[in-house]
């Protein structure tokens, strides 16, 4: 079955930084969505901010199997409502791909429930990914370590809660190391964050960073249904409870009523 995958792009330093626009004439969103659309399994197509509803309608999310995310200078401009409806679709099973700046992203933040906050410098220094957990789905096919020679440098502590796995580790020439692989489960959906991807350096030129978005396009990818409804909160009347029950107290709420959020 085909994975159906949607390149998310902020595509605001491309149209305004003439460095990045050279390097991703097409926006980074057509650059990753043309690698993973070169891996036999994977259909990509992209949305940015500036298009209607991001680009993300809530139809769109139904039909997505995993959702890749760059963001970095204009998080703010994001809208509640599709940031919401991102995270819904992420706990109905929908995959989740957050790269380099995203860490700040509003969908990241809601789905951590952290402040996400790390140390950084943008110096053009090279990065040194190690491979901590090199028999992942996410590390598959790839050199132990690899090397990207300019990047922008990460550094701990990352406010983030513990991750499931930690696939990547990086240490950079200043000195500092990061958690630059790490997945989450939330809900139904499983969620990557991967580090590399400054929009000055050509991170997604580099064949290694293709191989990681691909083995993580495939690892996020959910293939059972999607869980209907996510968020809600039934109350559950006295007379379908699984065992016979009598009503013994006063209650706030009737049979039907919805609860407070």
């Amino acid at each position: 079955m085909t994975i159906r995958a949607v390149v998310w792009g902020e595509n605001v330093h491309e149209q305004e930084n003439k460095i990045v626009g050279d390097l991703y004439p097409k926006g980074m969103h057509q650059c990753i969505a043309d690698v993973l659309n070169a891996e036999g399994g994977i259909e990509a197509t992209t949305a940015t901010l500036q298009q209607e509803e991001h680009g993300l309608p809530a139809e769109r999310l139904a039909q997505t199997d995993v959702l890749l995310w760059w963001g970095h200078a204009a998080h703010g401009d994001v809208s509640d409502e599709v940031t919401e409806r991102v995270c819904e679709a992420v706990w109905s099973g929908m995959g989740m791909i957050f790269l380099h700046s995203a860490h700040f992203a509003k969908p990241f933040k809601r789905l951590m429930g952290a402040a996400c906050n790390l140390t950084w410098r943008e110096a053009g220094e090279r990065e040194r990914i190690w491979l901590t957990s090199p028999n992942h789905p996410i590390a598959h096919g790839l050199p132990n370590p690899f090397d990207l020679e300019h990047e922008e440098m990460y550094g701990e502590p990352f406010g983030v809660p513990e991750p499931l796995e930690t696939v990547f580790v990086s240490w950079f020439q200043g000195g500092e190391v990061f958690r630059s692989g790490l997945t989450y489960k939330r809900g139904a959906g499983n969620i990557f964050y991967f580090r590399p991807g400054h929009e000055t350096y050509p991170t997604y030129h580099d064949a290694n960073v293709h191989k990681v978005l691909t083995n993580a396009v495939k690892w996020a990818y959910n293939p059972a249904s999607r869980v209907a409804n996510p968020t809600d909160a039934p109350n559950v009347p006295v007379d379908q409870a699984p065992e016979k029950i009598v009503e013994r107290g006063p209650r706030l709420h009737q049979d039907g009523e919805e609860g407070f959020r």
